[in-house]
């Protein structure tokens, strides 16, 4: 079977890119793992006519309405390797099948490095979470935290009194600076610069954090940003130029989602510094028309 275009990832971003395709009677093999990073998620939010619903029903339906198009063929499984040439992509899966294209979309995604503090894990994505616009509103009212991870924690500390009474965790690294600290008294904020070495209560549920020197400090949600890394290595494989956000790297595209390799293509959130669902499908589009334009300008 000749493809047009492999997409490698099957969530938001691979998706939607997949469906620019097929409508434009583009043959497209989607390849997905079957690991998506909202997994660990009850329900997707902020995401314009999906609010609420559960990422895995979004993409059952999305997964649904593709195999709608003759021209779509869906494979779950993982890819190992990616290649490039003058003649397009190959790729070989776990199994070592191999199939080519003429074109590769990057939609594969990232995975989360939470810190080291025992009881964050098995809490993520329920107490724990990481982004106030997609999981804020659901823990309004409560009493919340950050846990420090990078530079731009202070940002977030300043954000979360619209949802919450806010203590930042500094874990003696991430320091506001000046014009940060005021706006933190200002708006509330309690500064707590002891750091955090532990969860409390039954999980998934918290009770109160556990602080170095022996006390405690009583939450309900804790915010934390976790450090990146891609979920699959064929960026790499392929040689893309990477960039490196304040969360980890990232690929490089322009603003075709064209990446430094010819043929290759990139969406979602291993192309981007910063994540959303509803972001990631809106690079997803923007690399099926890119890559479509491609094709019948070649």
């Amino acid at each position: 079977m000749h493809y047009d275009v492999i997409v490698v990832g099957g969530s938001f971003a691979g998706a939607s890119a997949a469906m620019q395709l097929v409508r434009a009677r583009r043959q497209v093999l989607l390849i997905d793992a079957g690991q998506p990073r909202n997994r660990f998620a009850r329900a997707s939010h902020g995401f314009l006519g999906q609010d609420g619903v559960a990422p895995h029903e979004i993409m059952a339906l999305a997964r649904q309405q593709l195999q709608a198009y003759p021209s779509f063929t869906a494979l779950d499984a993982y890819v190992t390797q990616a290649s490039a040439d003058a003649g397009g992509v190959a790729i070989t899966l776990e199994d070592g099948r191999h199939f080519r294209a003429r074109r590769l979309i990057l939609a594969s995604g990232v995975r989360d490095e939470l810190p080291a503090i025992p009881g964050l894990q098995e809490r993520w994505g329920q107490s724990v979470i990481h982004c106030p616009y997609c999981h804020g509103y659901e823990v309004r009212d409560q009493r919340l935290g950050v846990i420090a991870t990078n530079p731009l924690s202070a940002h977030q500390g300043l954000m979360l009194p619209d949802w919450g009474p806010t203590t930042y965790f500094t874990q003696g690294k991430f320091e506001p600076e000046q014009q940060e600290l005021a706006q933190m008294q200002k708006r509330g904020v309690h500064l707590e610069r002891t750091p955090v070495v532990a969860v409390l209560g039954a999980a998934p549920s918290i009770q109160a954090v556990a602080l170095e020197d022996g006390r405690t400090v009583a939450l309900d949600a804790l915010f934390v940003g976790p450090r990146v890394h891609m979920a699959s290595p064929l960026a790499m494989q392929l040689g893309c130029a990477f960039g490196e956000g304040p969360m980890g790297p990232y690929i490089l595209t322009d603003e075709l989602r064209q990446t430094s390799i010819a043929h290759v293509f990139a969406a979602g959130d291993a192309a981007a510094p910063f994540h959303n669902g509803t972001m990631a499908s809106a690079t997803g589009v923007m690399a099926g028309v890119s890559v479509h334009r491609s094709l019948f300008m070649a």
